[in-house]
């Protein structure tokens, strides 16, 4: 990669660096669903400014970035990650952890996503402010990552998968409130979505199931009454957040979907009957399949897993692929997202193997990483597709990945706001 940057400066000293110009073999239109061969595209100013067929002759005082012979891809966005936290065995996990030792990872974290060519990606859930600081620190240059949506601390009923307070003594702990993200009843959802609002997230993370890592004993029940998911969705319109929902059983997607959620996160044991109703109100499924195949072939292992855990892992990890074929050939939308946290973070690529393998063809599962997603954020107006006056958030991989996904591990080339921020 190093041979493949030039760069052509005028002589004058009073010269300001204006454009960036690529060649590229090939690029993915995910709007169109076809591959565009042998192009210069021209960035200015963060921005697209044009697009043109064959390789055209470089101004002097602009710079040339020459990925002939790699696959040139919108920046990727993944809507479901967890910066700051990577599951880790019993005997590897630590008696503590600390919001400060987890927004030290969440950096790190960060910036391995970026640098595995997510340039945009989705928090939906951890200790409270780590992720809303670390998507203000790097919007402001402070420091180097995808750009971040975030839901902030996800909300739960009492013993709720999200529930802060589970498995610990009755004596150990006070009673978590709304603000703290467990709520009951439809007077404390309002005060849990203002609360969020007021915490500066981007959307609501919801836990309306049973959930597999959680220390309780159900991993699809339905944890939310309709009213309750119909507060919070209330709520959350009124000051112009999206909402997110885990969910595992049936039972508790249905009232979601029904309530105008906009995404259904895992989906496990979705009915034709849910699929339907999404199809119908347009919700999203963000499948994450990644974290299925990790905790399914992590439930084999003897003392991976608290016990009251494994049995849930043991059946809920290895049906999520399955339902996502289901949901794909019956016509749900599809938006890409990993659940990193659960595995390791910049594993993100494994997601579009697994989604190919499971019936999705290649280039859509790009299109779900891409323009799908930036659908599911509102922001599909600015990102999403390599087109003219659309934000230069580039990636490229060498070789053709839709013709082995393997290849989208390798990375060689990300661009954000059109600037050249990783090559390999």
């Amino acid at each position: 990669m190093k041979n493949l940057i030039y760069s052509f400066f005028l002589l004058s000293s009073s010269y300001v660096f204006s454009s960036t110009y690529i060649y590229t073999s090939s690029y993915i239109d995910v709007v169109d669903l076809k591959v565009i061969k042998n192009s210069t595209i021209v960035v200015d100013d963060k921005l697209i400014s044009s697009i043109a067929r064959g390789f055209i002759k470089v101004p002097n005082g602009s710079e040339l970035i020459d990925l002939r012979g790699h696959t040139l891809m919108p920046g990727l966005m993944d809507m479901h990650v967890h910066f700051g936290q990577e599951y880790l065995s019993k005997s590897e996990r630590p008696a503590k952890v600390e919001r400060e030792t987890s927004a030290i990872l969440a950096t790190q974290h960060a910036l391995k996503t970026l640098k595995a060519g997510f340039t945009t990606v989705r928090q939906v859930g951890d200790r409270g402010m780590v992720a809303i600081s670390l998507r203000d620190a790097i919007n402001s240059g402070q420091l180097t990552g995808p750009s971040i949506f975030t839901s902030g601390k996800s909300i739960a009923t009492t013993g709720g998968h999200a529930d802060p307070t589970n498995g610990l003594a009755s004596g150990d702990y006070s009673y978590p409130t709304a603000e703290d993200g467990v709520i009951n009843g439809p007077y404390d959802a309002y005060a849990a979505v203002r609360q969020r609002y007021k915490d500066g997230a981007d959307g609501i993370k919801l836990t309306v199931t049973g959930g597999v890592l959680s220390v309780a004993k159900s991993g699809d029940n339905p944890q939310f009454t309709a009213e309750e998911v119909v507060s919070v969705v209330r709520a959350a319109k009124d000051y112009g957040m999206w909402v997110a929902v885990h969910a595992h059983g049936a039972e508790g997607m249905k009232r979601a979907v029904i309530a105008g959620v906009d995404s259904v996160e895992h989906g496990t044991f979705m009915t034709e009957e849910v699929m339907d109703l999404m199809i119908k109100n347009g919700t999203y499924y963000v499948p994450t399949i990644s974290a299925g195949e990790f905790v399914a072939e992590k439930a084999k292992i003897d003392n991976y897993f608290p016990d009251i855990v494994r049995p849930k892992a043991a059946s809920v990890g290895p049906q999520i692929a399955a339902t996502f074929a289901k949901a794909y050939k019956r016509g749900v939308k599809i938006a890409f997202g990993t659940d990193a946290g659960v595995q390791a973070h910049g594993t993100n690529w494994r997601e579009f193997v697994y989604m190919s393998e499971n019936g999705m063809p290649p280039i859509e599962t790009i299109k779900a990483a891409t323009i799908e997603t930036a659908k599911l954020l509102s922001i599909d107006m600015t990102h999403g597709s390599i087109t003219v006056g659309k934000v230069a958030d580039l990636v490229a991989v060498k070789g053709n990945p839709l013709n082995d996904m393997n290849l989208m591990q390798n990375i060689s080339f990300v661009m954000k706001g059109g600037e050249n921020v990783f090559s390999d």
